[in-house]
């Protein structure tokens, strides 16, 4: 079968596009075929070795997939053949990738897609909003009536935050540029602040006087000072992005105010986690609510020139990866 690969680790010139053999079915596994996979930050830091893991030679790059089911037996009750199915947790902690024309996935982490729902939309989505949905609630806490401020708002991640933390009756605070405005508020900002604004905390503040109880940084600046800052009592912090940041800690702001901050890798997340935040992304795809703000679809051998145009910066929306011809 046709797949995008690596036999090392390295730059995205490592990967190749060729014939692999094709999966057979484990225990508790489904043989699924692709249709499409996607390009994630976390997939170049699989692929370079930023992000260390388990990764068996040669290795299937790509973390997402939405295609149909080709093989399931009775170990795996409610998948059949031709149910349409997405994953967003291959192509890591020894897993094969997404990447390829067929996978076998652990049927704990295959979810069926909702009738209805767009392929290339929703495979464009599933990571960012499961990754949003975990930040929030798994590790942020984050409850109805409470405040939340999220930066890089109209990001994948972002957007996919902002809707479900709105969706929960939080009242967000999106950053982001004014260009974005209308689309946060359109989302669901109860406020938007301009990320070019000359003192963004101040303006933080004065719609939040008593603190956020929850701040997540997508966009990976990680200012610990300025986030700890804009707090309320007790108010939490998400570090979900920037891995090579090195952030001041102020450490006498976080404990004489009960304040926290905690890091979050979707990588880290159980099955059970997984399948939670599942639930919540197939219930916003039924709606209609969780949409990307762009997806390109590139053939699957273009994967290398997809993974150079995401770390070069500038990608708007997703790029997924069109798997079957």
């Amino acid at each position: 079968m046709r797949a995008a690969y690596i036999e090392k680790l390295g730059s995205p010139d490592v990967i190749q596009y060729g014939d692999v053999p094709p999966p057979s079915r484990g225990p508790r596994e489904v043989i699924v075929d692709v249709a499409y996979s996607t390009v994630n930050h976390v997939d170049t830091f699989v692929r370079s070795g930023t992000y260390e893991t388990r990764i068996p030679f040669p290795f299937v790059i790509g973390r997402d997939l939405v295609g149909t089911v080709a093989e399931a037996g009775p170990d795996v009750p409610g998948f059949r053949e031709g149910d349409p199915v997405w994953c967003n947790s291959m192509g890591h902690d020894g897993r094969q990738g997404a990447a390829a024309e067929r996978v076998a996935v652990d049927a704990d982490r295959l979810y069926h897609l909702p009738v209805g729902a767009d392929p290339v939309r929703s495979v464009a989505v599933l990571h960012p909003g499961a990754t949003a949905y975990l930040a929030l609630f798994t590790h942020g806490r984050l409850r109805a009536g409470e405040s939340v401020v999220i930066l890089g708002a109209a990001g994948n991640v972002g957007s996919a935050a902002l809707v479900l933390a709105a969706r929960a009756g939080a009242r967000v605070v999106a950053v982001a540029s004014a260009g974005d405005a209308e689309r946060c508020r359109e989302l669901g900002a109860a406020e938007v602040v301009d990320y070019r604004a000359a003192d963004i905390p101040a303006m933080i503040r004065e719609t939040l006087p008593n603190g956020a109880d929850l701040h997540l940084d997508t966009s990976g600046g990680n200012d610990l000072e300025t986030a700890v800052g804009l707090l309320a009592r007790r108010g939490r912090a998400v570090l979900l992005a920037g891995a090579a940041a090195r952030p001041v800690l102020p450490v006498g702001a976080l404990y004489m105010a009960d304040r926290s901050v905690r890091g979050f890798a979707i990588s880290n997340a159980t099955a059970l986690e997984l399948a939670e935040a599942a639930d919540a992304v197939n219930g916003l795809l039924v709606d209609g609510a969780l949409e990307p703000s762009a997806a390109e679809v590139v053939p699957l051998d273009r994967a290398a020139e997809a993974h150079r145009r995401l770390e070069r910066g500038g990608v708007r929306g997703k790029l997924v990866l069109g798997v079957t011809p």
